[in-house]
């Protein structure tokens, strides 16, 4: 991931829930025009949260606060920042079941880093959530325990079929409640619905710092296309690795590159979460790979192609090298010798043309735009 060369799905809730179910509350909210994080919380829903914190505290009975959160609380919740504080407390009770037993410790591990994961995706600007699954990212590196997910619904490491039968029988019930079923069977529509808005700072092609102005351009993101760039995209934005950052490499007819949070060369960058790569190359653990290292590994083969409006992973000639740098195509550019080789992440839904325009300003020999081209923020919604 330094120059280009030629330039969620997996989502893991308490175990008795289907993960297509969390895209589609979260798009439920979404339609219904969402609900304010502040908003009075449910009294059953308090008092499950309290008895989790009891547990949580105490160290004590987390099976039983799990089976509060189940039976209880979700069902109480009325907005995904709710489900996402559930999923956050279950995260933390298989953290203390995790320590209670060490036979089933692995697989503790795994269940609370699925849960923090998917609170991630429901509510994407807890700071605290992605604190926590950090530390957790930290423990299993340190205990060789890999965070790759299955399709399964586990018990003790193992695929539980009735599992699956309970889980399907429980969405369908609560799709019928909310009347999305249609969206539930139709899998091709089920995407995360996280989009990306991106404040730019630019000088028009021709004009000087007299004329700086500002574009914003907001980016649909694919996380069912591409779960972990999106992931890794989303983690650098909401932790403000991209804020103040450089496009530093610009073409026009081309696309525009940016993401090197460490230089603002096209050096630099490294994926924020361990994926199960350094410098491209697989290894189990990150234990021995130090963090600037870190990539995520290729997922090109998504079916997205390079045409105008995409933002895509810029990465070296090798195989899963990717990091933080990224580049958006230009109304006038269909680079389709990219596909197949770096990862197509969302497109560009509101502000294409204002990335034509970025694309067409004054560069130098190198490409480096002869006044900064500012990305000032990244807000996740």
């Amino acid at each position: 991931m330094r120059e280009l060369s030629a330039v969620e799905n997996q989502y893991y809730v308490l175990p008795f829930t289907n993960p297509k179910f969390l895209q589609i509350c979260f798009r439920c909210s979404f339609l219904l025009g969402g609900l304010p994080r502040h908003m009075p919380v449910p009294e059953k829903l308090q008092r499950a949260w309290d008895e989790a914190k009891d547990s949580i505290g105490s160290k004590e009975s987390p099976d039983k606060a799990l089976a509060v959160l189940r039976s209880v609380a979700w069902d109480n919740c009325e907005n995904d920042v709710q489900r996402a504080k559930t999923l956050s407390l279950a995260a933390e009770l298989y953290m203390i079941k995790a320590d209670i037993d060490s036979s089933s410790r692995k697989t503790n591990l795994k269940q609370a880093y699925k849960n923090y994961s998917n609170a991630i995706k429901l509510d994407p600007k807890s700071k605290e959530t992605l604190r926590e699954r950090g530390k957790l990212i930290s423990i299993m590196d340190q205990e060789g325990i890999s965070t790759g997910t299955t399709f399964q619904v586990l018990d003790n490491g193992s695929p539980t079929p009735m599992g699956l039968v309970v889980m399907l029988v429980v969405c369908l019930l609560l799709l019928s409640s909310v009347k999305v079923l249609s969206d539930f069977l139709n899998e091709e529509e089920v995407v995360s619905g996280s989009q990306a808005t991106m404040q730019i700072s630019y000088v028009p092609k021709g004009m000087d710092e007299n004329s700086r102005t500002t574009a914003n351009v907001v980016i649909d993101l694919y996380a069912s296309q591409a779960p972990d760039h999106v992931e890794n995209f989303i983690d650098h934005s909401v932790n403000d690795n991209y804020k103040s950052t450089i496009f530093h490499r610009i073409i026009d007819g081309f696309m525009i590159q940016g993401g090197d949070f460490e230089t603002g060369t096209g050096s630099g960058g490294y994926a924020y979460n361990w994926y199960g790569y350094c410098n491209g190359n697989a290894q189990s653990s990150s234990s021995d790979c130090d963090r600037t290292s870190w990539t995520v590994g290729d997922e090109a083969d998504n079916g997205l192609v390079h045409e105008p409006g995409v933002i895509s992973m810029a990465k070296t000639s090798n195989p899963n090298t990717g990091g933080s740098q990224f580049f958006i195509v230009p109304e006038d550019s269909t680079p389709s010798h990219l596909d197949g080789q770096h990862t197509v992440f969302g497109k560009v839904s509101s502000g294409l043309s204002s990335v034509t325009a970025i694309s067409d300003v004054d560069t130098d020999s190198s490409d480096r735009p002869i006044y900064e081209v500012r990305l000032l923020s990244v807000t996740i919604s």
